[in-house]
């Protein structure tokens, strides 16, 4: 089984994971082959400290393994220390003992099913926040990510079954009801393009801290999702 929630910040919204598998564990039987994907702001890498090893050690404590993607609240320096490794086909970062970070542009084959990732977004808070202690420019794509993430999508000719990002594109935030503000417009003209070139059966994001479903797009905050899988 695969599962997707989003914003767990930290331990600050760390109790609707654990709520859920609590619930969930009375009545499937859950294991380190099945998975939770958190859609960014997962605070597993924040600043290193007693807050991340209580966070980690929570997400241990799980019956399945945890998978995340970065979002514009996460520690991207800190993320980056950790050495690249091959996971189901794309790379990662192993951060701990069944906590895997699912890394840029990358294309994984979990259960069956093919998932495309990307992590980041423009943090509007920016101006209120610390560069290198609560911020990270790194929050939005390198060119070098952007590239690889179209060269992956060209080996499988843009088609994938899930596409995981922290945001969405703007025009569907925008049906959402949010105003657009400048700032990380590369990102966004890279979800913009994808959004018309890649075929896909749904396409999941968080930042938004709500939940609202239009089409196959869907943007989750307090619903944690179960993917059907075929295996």
């Amino acid at each position: 089984m695969v599962f997707l929630c989003a914003d767990t910040h930290g331990l600050k919204d760390i109790d609707k994971v654990v709520r859920f598998f609590e619930y969930k564990c009375r009545y499937n039987e859950l294991t380190k082959d099945d998975y939770l994907i958190i859609l960014g702001d997962s605070g597993i890498c924040w600043d290193d400290s007693i807050q991340d090893n209580e966070v980690r050690r929570i997400y241990r404590s799980l019956p399945v393994t945890t998978l995340f993607i970065d979002g514009n609240h996460d520690n991207h320096q800190l993320l980056a220390e950790y050495p690249v490794t091959i996971w189901y086909g794309g790379k990662v970062h192993e951060i701990d003992d069944g906590i895997i970070h699912l890394m840029r542009g990358q294309i994984y084959d979990i259960a069956g099913e093919t998932y495309f990732t990307f992590g980041g977004a423009w943090s509007v808070d920016q101006d209120d926040r610390v560069e290198g202690i609560s911020w990270w420019p790194e929050e939005l794509p390198s060119e070098e990510e952007l590239e690889e993430a179209r060269r992956n999508l060209e080996k499988v000719d843009y088609q994938v079954d899930y596409v995981l990002t922290h945001t969405g594109p703007s025009d569907i935030l925008e049906q959402m009801g949010y105003q657009i503000f400048d700032g990380g417009e590369k990102l966004m003209e890279f979800f913009e393009d994808l959004q018309f070139r890649l075929d896909f059966r749904d396409w999941y994001f968080g930042h938004m801290h709500e939940d609202q479903h239009i089409e196959n797009w869907h943007c989750i905050m307090e619903d944690i999702v179960e993917i059907i899988t075929f295996e």
